[in-house]
């Protein structure tokens, strides 16, 4: 199948007048084998351009467009009327036309067709060499290549990173306007329509604004989209294989048994509780203060250094307890290791 610059190439050479048309992609009007104007659903027209800069009333383009004719082409009747001046009408249509060659000579695939003799309704108000048409749009893409080597945001919605990567940054007007009117679901074909901007000037801009890191990579918001929804399963999950460990204070009943079904009694010691010793003589339970018995295990005291004043039946001033036994105090340090040390072991049992 026959590419768009070929076939405008040889409309160039035939020295053409009519419209070429290329399906639901766009249209290109000639006369005498040079293009006077272009439009397609990918770009803003002249009409849109105009009326978006509010120098033209849609009233205005409307009744000009009903009135168009061979006689009196409709860019001409608004000239006349000073709605705008011809240098303005011009320049808008320069502007309109290169915007809509470049995304009309990348079409690949539809069915094209010409009509010989179909003019739009501004009339010739500038002439394009089909050459040069060709030379620009190459200009062009290359330049889209040098700022951002990449088309994937040429088609996605523009979403702005939530903070700017530097202290300063210095944004043209176009891209100033991009960035306020981006609202994460806009792309930049869609953005040229709501700001009355040419589509290539957009995303120009969009692709600037990606090399200067101020919007979010395709893959960078896809990752966090997937992140953000795997969050909550994550957390279930976590919550229901990973119970939270004892606070201190807790009742037994509330602390993690810990799954000893597969160990045998002689290689899994476990401590009785308080109340549980069948054999008091083999199975040591840690005694209440002011409950000690020989033989019993104590633990001995962090620190000496201090008498108490309760002392043992029958000890001397220089021993206030019996040999082998250490001193039990009121400490507080004392009183609260064991009731860590009793809370933990209970925990284990």
């Amino acid at each position: 199948m026959p590419t768009v610059e070929s076939i405008l190439t040889g409309l160039a050479g035939d020295r053409a007048t009519g419209a070429l048309r290329l399906g639901k992609a766009g249209v290109l009007y000639l006369t005498g084998g040079r293009v006077t104007y272009a439009e397609t659903p990918s770009c803003p027209r002249v009409e849109d351009l105009l009326t978006a800069s509010g120098r033209v009333s849609a009233y205005a383009v409307r009744q000009a467009r009903q009135a168009a004719g061979e006689e009196r082409w409709g860019g001409d009747r608004l000239v006349d009327r000073g709605v705008l001046t011809r240098g303005e009408l011009e320049f808008c249509v320069l502007g309109a036309v290169m915007d809509a060659v470049f995304f009309l000579l990348q079409v690949t695939g539809s069915r094209s067709r010409f009509r010989p003799g179909e003019r739009h309704w501004l009339g010739p108000q500038w002439y394009f060499d089909a050459t040069g048409l060709v030379r620009e749009c190459n200009r062009r893409r290359v330049q889209l290549d040098q700022a951002w080597p990449s088309t994937d945001l040429d088609t996605l919605p523009v979403v702005p990173v939530a903070r700017i990567p530097a202290q300063r940054i210095v944004l043209t007007s176009l891209q100033w306007e991009v960035l306020v009117g981006a609202d994460c679901t806009a792309t930049p074909a869609d953005l040229a329509r709501k700001l009355g901007r040419p589509a290539y000037s957009v995303l120009l801009a969009v692709r600037q604004l990606a090399a200067a890191g101020l919007l979010c990579k395709p893959e960078a918001a896809a990752g966090d989209a997937a992140q953000a929804r795997a969050a909550p399963a994550l957390r279930s999950a976590s919550s229901e294989k990973s119970p939270a460990p004892p606070r201190r204070g807790d009742p037994p009943d509330k602390a993690p048994v810990p799954d000893r079904r597969g160990e045998s009694p002689e290689k899994s010691p476990v401590l009785p509780r308080r109340g549980d010793v069948s054999d008091p003589e083999k199975s040591p339970v840690l005694p209440r203060r002011g409950d000690v018995s020989e033989g019993s295990p104590v633990l001995p005291r962090r620190g000496g250094g201090r008498e108490t004043r309760d002392r043992e039946p029958g000890a001397s001033p220089a021993s206030p307890f019996p040999a082998g036994l250490p001193a039990a105090t009121a400490d507080p340090g004392d009183v609260n290791l064991l009731i860590r040390l009793r809370n933990a072991l209970e925990a284990l049992a």
